[in-house]
């Protein structure tokens, strides 16, 4: 009830976006029909600073009749919640930083700690991966973060690619047939060994440049990223090394495309 209400609010919230489903059960609703919330396969985590709040009675003795286990939050052992429950995690005897020791200040806030330890400690347990983590934080800055180049890049079908003997002048017609601004360059194996870019043509611009092989002009070895990686990954790169594009590569052969547009698009940048 009260502050603990919120501060389990908070848990709830904090603990099912981490992996381990949960919802908040008001106690002075639970005697009115909210005890359907909470089932056999349920653990049930009871706030009360002193134990002995009444509006929890229901929800302890639903607990009890039903073997539900009971995990207390209070800083009274010897209360009604510390005496009932299976396991009491005890807080501390702090006074409150009211200067009257009366309104919830300190006590609701090692319990919103505890709470928050409790739920990384069950994502550590479970596993739990930034991939599932994005599942449950689609949205908001958060989600933004979490975004793979696989999420965003463009795919197989929308490369710019040539050969190394390929001439010049088809180089230049892939880049400007593509719109990226570029063109890989792959060998027989479908692995890619260079790039050329417009900086690569301004560089390379003479009277003979039509005549050379796009291997002439390319510049080796060209940054990467891999599609499993973060968008914030790429954005980091592209920002440390100056450049507003990378191709997506895997086993060393392109598979996507990505360009800083797109990091921009989708809020990443």
């Amino acid at each position: 009830m009260g502050k603990s209400g919120h501060v389990g609010c908070k848990i709830a919230a904090t603990l099912a976006s981490t992996g381990t489903p949960s919802q908040f059960v008001h106690p002075a609703e639970a005697s009115h029909g909210d005890l359907g919330m909470v089932t056999r396969r349920d653990a049930i985590i009871a706030l009360s600073n002193s134990g002995n709040t009444p509006e929890l009675a229901a929800i302890v003795s639903y607990s009890r009749r039903f073997n539900i286990p009971l995990i207390a939050i209070t800083s009274r052992r010897e209360s009604v919640l510390g005496e009932a429950a299976d396991t009491v995690l005890l807080l501390p005897p702090v006074d409150e930083a009211c200067p009257m020791g009366l309104a919830p200040t300190t006590s609701t806030t090692m319990a919103l700690a505890l709470g928050d330890a409790l739920a990384i400690a069950l994502l550590e347990r479970r596993g739990f991966s930034p991939e599932d983590f994005q599942v449950f934080h689609p949205g908001g800055s958060l989600g933004k973060k979490l975004v793979r180049v696989s999420d965003i890049m463009h795919g197989p079908g929308e490369l710019p690619l040539c050969q190394p003997e390929s001439s010049m002048k088809e180089a230049i017609i892939t880049m400007s047939a593509m719109t990226f601004g570029c063109v890989g360059v792959v060998n027989a194996a479908g692995e890619l060994i260079g790039i050329i870019t417009d900086g690569d043509l301004r560089r390379h611009i003479d009277a003979d440049l039509l005549e050379q092989t796009a291997g002439d002009v390319m510049t080796a070895s060209p940054l990467t990223i891999r599609a499993g990686a973060l968008a914030v990954e790429a954005l980091r790169l592209m920002h440390a090394h100056k450049i507003t594009s990378l191709f997506v590569v895997e086993e060393n052969k392109p598979i996507g495309f990505l360009r800083m547009h797109d990091l921009l698009r989708e809020g990443v940048a």
